[in-house]
């Protein structure tokens, strides 16, 4: 095992968009392909010197499952490079930060990409077991007389697809569901979600006018010849005031509706990762260091769906030596307000620290100047696959331009997942 510090030396993303808007006829691997062509063109390095990639994706289309060797493909980068898909929900390209990092640490690799990629757009319509099976069945008929005596069990709801959803298999509720019922047990109000997410939205658009974003977000051109440089969804005018006229979405008494939670999404990221000794030879000046990395899973049956950061917090700092109060930004992700700010609860709660982690304090108070200063997944898109390697790279950034040290990242995901990162800049 190399004690060398595992460096991000650059990073892009795609513009995030709305599902099925302008993004809707761009397959996954060309979202990706982009991602990876233009980290490689902005460090300026020859890409036969790249060990491997790892992209996340959450619903990889069917015809090409390991999504990172197909963008690989599209990318043009060439084909020796080994590629590796990884699925962890929402933190699926986080984790593939943590894989290549781990992968350089173990001394396997010295340059590798880590990314993440999701297409809603893509997402195809699924039919029922019973309909798979007559299907299978027929095809496998030799004989007409097989085919016509086995069409006879034909029944038209074999037809009927099955809706495209985001549930929870063991519980059968959707995020939404499991975010509206956290927020009844952590007593967050609807005021204070509709609140949050406009704060959300104008602290976006500021940080797009002030050319932010535009500095690592990639423009991408669209089969119908558009040329998309820009997220979709921010809303320089929006409210709370206005977002509280919207409908709850999830429960007729709840407080999730679509203007206080992350849009579907169409998008892709990626940073590129090497040994600090690999970027000097090569010339380049790291954005920063992954300091700790820590996850954690809930019961889901007696926790709520996505609080896992809450518990990966104090391990991540422990692991990096540091304490609350040495974070100088927090990166936590969107998928809904209410969810953030149920966490913010229990991270400074004394009693939940006591119950849950068996601490005598809280884990800390969150100052809220520094959480998601340039916006977060409510205005700028949640692409499942691709939110952990936008944020890593969103803390570097900030950081840098802010001339401060330390940030933290958390990440809720499916399956009462967790994970939660220390980024240092240099």
């Amino acid at each position: 095992m190399s004690m060398e510090r595992v460096v991000i030396v650059n990073g892009v993303r795609t513009p995030f968009v709305r599902a099925r808007t302008v993004f809707q006829k761009t397959p996954p691997s060309t979202l990706g392909g982009v991602a990876l062509r233009e980290t490689i063109a902005r460090s300026n390095l020859d890409p036969k010197l790249v060990d491997e990639v790892y992209f996340g994706i959450v619903s990889p289309p069917a015809e090409g499952t390991n999504i990172s060797r197909e963008a690989l493909f599209d990318s043009g980068l060439p084909a020796s490079i080994p590629c590796t898909t990884i699925n962890r929900y929402c933190a699926s390209s986080a984790e593939s930060a943590a894989a290549i990092a781990a992968k350089i640490s173990a001394g396997q690799i010295d340059i590798g990409i880590a990314g993440g990629v999701e297409s809603i757009s893509s997402i195809r319509a699924l039919f029922s077991q019973e309909a798979t099976d007559f299907f299978q069945d027929f095809g496998r008929a030799k004989t007409t007389a097989q085919k016509l005596s086995h069409a006879t069990h034909l029944r038209p709801a074999f037809f009927t697809p099955l809706a495209p959803g985001i549930k929870e298999p063991t519980t059968g509720l959707t995020m939404g569901q499991s975010a509206d019922l956290m927020t009844r047990e952590f007593q967050v109000s609807r005021e204070e979600q509709d609140q949050f997410a406009a704060d959300s939205h104008k602290k976006a658009h500021q940080a797009w006018e002030r050319g932010f974003y535009s500095s690592h977000v990639v423009p991408v051109a669209t089969q119908d010849g558009k040329l998309i440089d820009r997220d979709t969804d921010v809303r320089a005018d929006t409210s709370a005031e206005k977002l509280s006229k919207l409908r709850p979405v999830f429960y007729k008494d709840g407080t999730i509706t679509a203007g206080n939670a992350s849009p579907l999404t169409d998008g892709a990221s990626a940073v590129l990762m090497m040994t600090e000794t690999r970027s000097r030879e090569l010339g380049m000046q790291p954005l920063g260091v992954i300091r700790a990395v820590a996850t954690a899973g809930v019961d889901i049956k007696k926790e709520p769906l996505l609080i896992g950061p809450a518990f990966a917090i104090p391990r991540a700092l422990k692991m990096a030596g540091v304490k609350w109060e040495d974070i100088d930004l927090i990166e936590m992700h969107e998928a809904f307000a209410g969810q953030v700010l149920s966490t913010i609860r229990a991270i400074e709660s004394k009693q939940w620290a006591k119950d849950k982690l068996g601490l005598n304090q809280a884990i800390g108070q969150v100052d809220r100047s520094r959480l998601n200063v340039n916006g977060g997944s409510i205005p700028l898109g949640h692409p499942f696959g691709a939110t952990g390697t936008r944020v890593i790279l969103q803390a570097l950034l900030e950081l840098r331009a802010r001339k401060k040290n330390l940030g933290l990242i958390s990440i809720c995901a499916a399956g009462g997942l967790g994970m939660v990162l220390v980024v240092e800049a240099i």
